[in-house]
């Protein structure tokens, strides 16, 4: 299955792309945003999976999976998935690329890479964030990322990091909610999070933070950039053959590749 080199990088953004404006009630500036979500997904890991199952949206693992495959992802593959949580989207991959691959996940979350750990054996977790991946160039051959990147705070930096570790040829799945087109479809969205979360909490009886997570998780989905903006920072860092699939008009698989050479 071979090893992975750990190293310390952090890459610097001339122009900054956040992936949404400051939400004030839930942090201020970056690095206050960066101790918050720490500190929330820790409160909520135990909860996450439970939840993410009565809210998935009809994002679960059959899509998940199908939507690696779609973006090239094959038997014998090196991966990393960025932000893993608690292995949601490892796990596919993991399934996909089989014995002779390797899946690596990287995660600012002790409390969420505790419990990938304890779900996923076949998995190696290491604690660190998108914008400054711990791990040394080329090393992969593909690149996920599931519902994680509105919670970068730059879209240049984490996307130049991606394309750093990636091997030449290799190939990149970001996967994200997209606010739907239409007041009614956005109204109906933000119903379901405020309807669904209270029934939710009372079934699974989750945690008083879970509830603060899942109100963060719709802002940022109200408020995130467009995906012509996303499309744009993929193709600032380089990479070629940007595309966006929409599914069900909400779910965006953004796939990219790294060139084979530069010029």
């Amino acid at each position: 299955m071979g090893t992975f080199t750990p190293m310390s990088n952090a890459a610097v953004s001339e122009t900054a792309i956040a992936p949404h404006p400051e939400l004030q009630g839930f942090y201020r500036g970056t690095e206050n945003k960066r101790s918050f979500l720490r500190h929330i997904f820790d409160e909520t890991a135990t909860d996450y999976d439970r939840v993410e199952r009565l809210l998935a949206l009809g994002s679960g693992r059959w899509y998940r999976r199908q939507a690696l495959v779609r973006s090239g992802l094959v038997a014998g593959m090196r991966v990393l998935d960025v932000a893993t949580g608690t292995g949601l989207v490892a796990r596919e991959a993991i399934g996909i690329v089989g014995l002779a691959g390797r899946v690596v996940g990287v995660d600012p979350s002790a409390g969420m890479i505790g419990q990938a750990h304890a779900s996923l054996p076949g998995l190696a977790a290491v604690l660190g964030c998108g914008e400054a991946l711990p791990l040394a160039d080329g090393q992969f051959n593909f690149v996920s990322m599931g519902y994680a990147l509105r919670h970068l705070p730059d879209l240049h930096v984490a996307f130049a990091e991606f394309a750093r570790v990636l091997r030449p040829g290799g190939r990149l799945c970001v996967l994200e909610i997209t606010r739907p087109h239409g007041v009614i479809r956005r109204q109906l969205l933000r119903t379901y999070f405020r309807v669904a979360l209270p029934v939710a909490e009372r079934v699974i009886h989750t945690s008083p933070a879970t509830r603060r997570l899942w109100q963060y998780y719709w802002e940022t989905i109200d408020q995130c950039v467009t995906p012509a903006v996303v499309l744009g920072a993929l193709r600032d860092a380089g990479f070629a053959r940007v595309e966006q699939r929409l599914s069900m008009g909400l779910f965006s698989e953004y796939t990219a590749m790294k060139p084979d050479s530069v010029g």
